[in-house]
C-alpha cells in the first residue's frame, strides 16, 4: 500500500468521556491520554498503537482486568503488522509486491488467497466499479505529477487497458495476473480487513468491548458505559469540522474521500478511479460506509465513490445492513436510513 493513502484523513472516536482525539489518521487519539474510557463501569480500558499501512493505528480493549485488556491490544496490533507484511505496496518483500513484480505468486499466505476472492465477489457486485487492478492509473497520476504536469489521455487509457479484475486468477497453490493485468493494489479493502482480523483476535481473548483503527473503524460492544460507540467523519472540505457523527453500533466505517491524496489543487484528479474510464468521479467529495464487516464497508466505500448516485443506492439497498453517508462536491449530503447520526 502506499505510504499516503485515502485512509489519512480525520476521523474523531467519541466516548464516554467526550472527545478522544482530533488528528490526522483514521481515529486519532491524543498523545499519551491512557485512562479509561469506562465511565461509570467496572470496566479498564487500554489502547496500544503502532504503524502500519503507512499511517498510525490503535486498538482500545475494555475488559475488567486491565492485564487482559493490554494483553489483548497488543496482540491485535501484532495481526495489524502481519496482515501489513503480506499486503503491502510500500514493503518490496511483501507477497502483494512479489505478486506485482512477478505476476505469479506461489504458496500465497490463506489469507491474501481470501481477501482476493472476496475483491472478486464485490467486482461482480458493484460491476467492475471496485477492482483491485488500478494500480497502474495511480501510476500514470503520481508520475504525472511529480513531473509537473496533467497526466496525459493517451497515457490514461494505456493504462486503463490493463485493469481488468477478471485477470486475476486466484488459487490456494497460486495467484497469477493474466492479460495485460500488471499490477495489483490492495488499497480499497486490505485494511477493511485488517480490522476484521484485529476485532477476531479481540474476541479470542475474551474481550467483548472494543475499538479498533486500523485506517477503517471497527468497533465491538459498547464504550464501557453501555453507549455505542461513535466516530466524527471529517468534512471534506471544512478543516477541523465534521461531515457527521455517526454511531457504530458493532458495525465497521470506511470513508473514500477526495481529499485523501490529489493530484490535482481543486480534487478534481484524486487517488479514486472508476476502472471503467480512468477518470476520478465528479459526484462526492466522501463516501462512507457502515457495514457488518471491514472488508465490505471498505470495498463499498471505495465503489459507492464511483457509482452513479442512483446505482449507488440501489447497491445499498441490496446490501443487508449496510448504510452510507455521502457528501457531494457541492456541499449537500445525502444518508441513508439506517445510517445512524448522533449528536
Amino acid at each position: 500500500m502506499q505510504p499516503v493513502s485515502r485512509r489519512r484523513f480525520c476521523r474523531t472516536a467519541l466516548g464516554a468521556g467526550g472527545l478522544l482525539g482530533l488528528g490526522v489518521g483514521s481515529v486519532a487519539w491524543n498523545e499519551g491520554r491512557r485512562e479509561s474510557l469506562a465511565v461509570a463501569s467496572e470496566l479498564q480500558s487500554e489502547t496500544a498503537r503502532s504503524t502500519a499501512f503507512g499511517a498510525q493505528v490503535s486498538i482500545t480493549a475494555l475488559h475488567a482486568d486491565r492485564t487482559i485488556a493490554a494483553r489483548s491490544a497488543k496482540a491485535a496490533i501484532a495481526e495489524l503488522h502481519l496482515v501489513d507484511e503480506i499486503m503491502s505496496l510500500y514493503r518490496p518483500d511483501s507477497q502483494l509486491s512479489r505478486l506485482n513484480r512477478d505476476g505469479v505468486l506461489h504458496r500465497p499466505h490463506p489469507w491474501l488467497v481470501s481477501l482476493l476472492r472476496e475483491a472478486r465477489v464485490i467486482s461482480q457486485l458493484t460491476g467492475g466499479a471496485f477492482d483491485v487492478t488500478v494500480q497502474p492509473l495511480w501510476n500514470v497520476y503520481s508520475d504525472a505529477q511529480k513531473a509537473g504536469t496533467a497526466a496525459k489521455p493517451n497515457h490514461i487509457d494505456a493504462a486503463r487497458r490493463k485493469v481488468d479484475w477478471r485477470q486475476v486468477e486466484v488459487s490456494p497453490a497460486a495467484i497469477r495476473l493474466h492479460g495485460e493485468c500488471r499490477a495489483v493494489t490492495l488499497n480499497g479493502i486490505a485494511q477493511g480487513f485488517a480490522a476484521d482480523r484485529a476485532l477476531a483476535v479481540l474476541r479470542k481473548q475474551g474481550i467483548r468491548h472494543a475499538l479498533v483503527d486500523a485506517g477503517e473503524i471497527n468497533s465491538l460492544g459498547t464504550r464501557g458505559d453501555g453507549e455505542q460507540w461513535r466516530v466524527g467523519i471529517r468534512h471534506p472540505r471544512q478543516a477541523n469540522a465534521h461531515a457527521a457523527v455517526a454511531g457504530l453500533g458493532g458495525r465497521c466505517l470506511a470513508t473514500s474521500g477526495d481529499y485523501a491524496t490529489s493530484f490535482s489543487d481543486d480534487h478534481t484528479q484524486n487517488h479514486l478511479f472508476d476502472p471503467r474510464t480512468g477518470q476520478s468521479p465528479k459526484e462526492f467529495s466522501s463516501v462512507s460506509v457502515v457495514a457488518p464487516t471491514g472488508v465490505r464497508a471498505d470495498a463499498l466505500a471505495t465503489a459507492l465513490s464511483v457509482l452513479d448516485p442512483r446505482d449507488g443506492l440501489r447497491l445499498l439497498k441490496n446490501t443487508p445492513e449496510t448504510d452510507a453517508l455521502f457528501v457531494f462536491k457541492d456541499g449537500r449530503a445525502l444518508a441513508t436510513s439506517g445510517f445512524v447520526e448522533c449528536t
